[in-house]
């Protein structure tokens, strides 16, 4: 991938994580990756609206998925897509929390494991900071 691309990648997201608004300067021993939102094995493309800047954690658990199951409702759901939809209206931060207020809310944030304890207490200590 070009440098320039990257770049963009990087600006749009305001250096965050796309998924879980995690920022890059928290994390510094993993450059985040920018990844696929639709993969190439799906027919996804290298064109900067195909591509999101994804923590490590994230994109890991994400891998080639397209789709998960709603912890909810146990139906087969879309995940959240960076380009498409707004996180507001998938996601909300509760205390260090981040709670899917949609099946595609609730499936994305089960399925890229935005909740783990060690995410949490991450997400706590960068509330506490006021880099949240």
């Amino acid at each position: 991938m070009e440098a320039s691309v990257r770049k963009q990648v990087q600006r749009r997201a305001g250096d965050r994580c796309e998924y879980c608004r995690l920022p890059q300067a928290s994390d510094p021993y993993h450059l985040f990756h920018v990844e696929h939102v639709r993969a190439r094995q799906h027919g996804g493309t290298e064109d900067p609206s195909n591509l999101a800047l994804a923590c490590h954690h994230c994109n890991l658990h994400k891998g080639t998925n397209l789709v998960g199951v709603d912890p909810d409702t146990n139906a087969v759901t879309r995940l959240y897509h960076p380009r498409h939809d707004s996180w507001e209206d998938h996601f909300a931060l509760e205390g260090p929390r981040i709670v899917g207020r949609t099946g595609i809310g609730r499936t994305t944030a089960w399925l890229l494991q935005m909740n783990s304890e060690e995410r949490a207490e991450l997400r706590t200590l960068l509330i506490a900071l006021g880099e949240w």
